[in-house]
């Protein structure tokens, strides 16, 4: 089978991938980061009566057109404690931000643009009408459509849902992400390896990885390299209903590369594998029926690498979630070689010139299997296939590993 190209292989696996339809209800406290599943419409009026934008006094604004007009003091209203009576002619009640704005007045005077005399105040300012004052409803009214479905629930729409009277709100469920690493070499961490074995560490990148992009994860933990150990893994997965199974480790085709072969058997439908790519080659995509599979490579380094150009994407598309936007442009700050067929991510620094240019210096080493330079890199840089040599200071595409 010829090797897929890394944007022919990502257009394959999204076309294929329907959002999650179903919802649930959650509190308030819990719903940042979650999508909307239906309008949220107000349940009151905001403000519910004409308010006071500032502290002054309430009156009406034909009593007061030039400065030096004098308007007797009848009471106060505050926020919580409205005054119970109709403002007249040459009339006027103090009045603080927030606080119903009393009947038969109009307009707020600022405290400022007044001196107190025996009787109430003198206005220094004068009156326009309707001045300083929320009218009622101002910014939504009751059974208005303010967050429309689909809307993603941040500080802001959160703080207008609240003030909508909404304790509970209902959102689209989060896809769910199974994981099961394989490998017969693999223990977990803190645990001491034997003499042929290592720690397994990839679960614990793609998982948070996964989180983040708005998925809930099931952890299905390590299955040894053997046909019905991986069968009843897989089965666990499928009957929890998850949307997304991922394996670390195992679909290639060597003798103890037993992943792929066990889930064609076990129904699997290949849609491809080996990506041209590098790191990342043996990248397999899968479903059972509406469930997706993902087979990435074991290898640390290859698996968080495709986990970003295929996990992510495909997690924030079933989501409903904006895709993140890891793009950008960087100047390279040595000479790269030119590039054979398949595409290469590589690993890099990120710095800024004195001018504010992007400066992006590779590591030296780039052997897929050193998970401490990837944790150490700011970008990969983007070398297309058969892309030619580039000189120091010549502009290169490069991926953001943390674009915020």
């Amino acid at each position: 089978m010829n090797m897929l190209p890394v944007a022919e292989a990502q257009e394959r696996l999204l076309s294929r991938a329907n959002p999650v339809s179903d919802s649930e209800t959650i509190s308030l406290v819990e719903a940042d980061g979650r999508v909307l599943a239906a309008d949220l419409t107000a349940k009151l009026t905001q403000p519910p009566f004409n308010a006071s934008a500032m502290d002054g006094y309430a009156l009406r604004g034909q009593d007061a057109p030039q400065p030096g007009t004098e308007l007797r003091l009848i009471g106060t209203s505050s926020a919580g404690s409205a005054f119970d009576g109709m403002i007249g002619h040459g009339e006027t009640v103090r009045i603080f931000t927030g606080a119903p704005v009393p009947d038969g007045a109009d307009s707020v005077l600022l405290q400022e643009d007044s001196e107190k005399t025996a009787t109430g105040i003198r206005t220094t300012y004068p009156v326009r009408a309707g001045q300083h004052v929320r009218p009622r409803g101002q910014d939504f009214t009751e059974g208005e459509a303010v967050l429309p479905a689909g809307t993603v629930l941040d500080f802001s729409r959160l703080t207008v849902a609240a003030a909508m009277n909404h304790a509970t709100l209902s959102v689209l469920r989060k896809p769910v992400v199974a994981l099961l690493a394989t490998g017969d070499e693999l223990v977990s961490p803190g645990q001491q390896p034997g003499s042929a074995q290592i720690v397994a560490s990839s679960t614990f990148g793609i998982a948070a990885l996964a989180r983040k992009a708005g998925a809930d994860v099931l952890d299905l933990g390590i299955v040894p390299d053997d046909t019905a150990a991986i069968t009843a893994a897989v089965e666990r997965a499928r009957q929890a209903q998850v949307d997304v199974i991922v394996t670390l480790g195992g679909a290639s085709v060597g003798d103890h590369d037993l992943v792929q072969a066990t889930l064609l058997a076990a129904g699997m439908e290949l849609d491809f594998w080996r990506i041209a790519m590098r790191p990342g080659k043996p990248l397999m995509v899968g479903s059972f029926g509406d469930t997706h599979v993902l087979g990435l490579p074991g290898n640390p380094v290859s698996s968080l690498v495709c986990g970003l150009l295929f996990l992510e994407p495909l997690i924030r598309k079933l989501a409903s979630l904006p895709a993140i936007d890891r793009a950008a442009t960087a100047t390279t700050a040595v000479a790269l070689k030119a590039n054979d067929q398949r595409q290469d991510y590589v690993r890099a620094r990120l710095a800024r010139s004195p001018s504010g240019t992007l400066l992006a210096e590779p590591f030296g080493k780039q052997d897929s299997s050193m998970m401490k330079i990837f944790a150490n890199a700011d970008c990969l840089i983007v070398r297309p296939p058969h892309g030619r040599e580039l000189a120091a200071g010549e502009p290169c595409p490069v991926m953001l590993i943390r674009p915020e």
